[in-house]
């Protein structure tokens, strides 16, 4: 990912706030990039803006070297179905789905067969202690549960892109590691990366590279030490 002189405001005239400012910021293959500050400095509206999910005022988003600022959202929905995972704070799972048949939904848009799309996603489910949760609904499970989830289906069509906000907000610290862990396997598969919004200081050890955001703005990029 490379964004150059990136900018988003909301509102007109004496209402409008402008929300970030001048963003430069690259993510590399292979890597694990955390963007932390105090809430309300940004970092959900950059993750969004990478996504996809909202139109930059100024500036350029490149993705495995294409331009998502420049698609037109047919496009747009397109590249982020066949690319990126989402781990978002709202977990937007669908009540009249099972657990595993949430967690399998990217693979059902990819017309990937059931059968092997919930399989695929039960095991991933299983791998982060839902085993005994797979045929429950969202209205039966606990907010911790419902985020190990998406999770699960931020993950189960291999994107080579995950964009995740607060993926351990909801998580006790053993299960946040184990979740961690898993999403930094596969940021560390080749042609893959990690970008993750978080709060949460127990998982830094897990960046390789953290952006530290301050009022709309990158104040600075540092390299993390990984640690056991």
């Amino acid at each position: 990912m490379r964004i150059d002189g990136l900018c988003k405001g909301f509102g007109s005239g004496s209402t409008r706030i402008e929300v970030l400012h001048d963003i430069a910021l690259e993510a590399r293959k292979g890597e694990m990039l955390f963007v932390v500050g105090p809430s309300g400095c940004g970092k959900t509206t950059l993750l969004t803006l990478i996504a996809g999910m909202l139109d930059a005022d100024k500036g350029d988003i490149q993705l495995f070297g294409q331009s998502i600022t420049r698609m037109n959202a047919a496009q747009k929905t397109a590249f982020r179905r066949d690319n990126i995972g989402f781990i978002f704070q709202q977990f937007n799972l669908l009540p009249t789905l099972t657990a595993s048949e949430n967690a399998a939904v990217p693979m059902l848009i990819k017309e990937a067969p059931r059968k092997e799309a919930v399989s695929k996603a039960a095991d991933l489910l299983k791998g982060m202690k839902m085993g005994h949760r797979l045929n429950a609904f969202p209205s039966q499970m606990s907010g911790g549960e419902q985020q190990r989830v998406a999770i699960a289906r931020s993950l189960v069509a291999a994107p080579r892109l995950l964009v995740c906000d607060e993926p351990t907000a909801s998580l006790d610290g053993e299960t946040g590691h184990k979740v961690m862990e898993t999403l930094r396997s596969t940021a560390l598969k080749d042609n893959r990366c990690a970008i993750v919004v978080t709060h949460d200081s127990r998982i830094f050890r897990f960046a390789d590279r953290i952006a530290r955001m301050e009022d709309g703005r990158i104040k600075a990029i540092t390299s993390a030490e990984l640690s056991d």
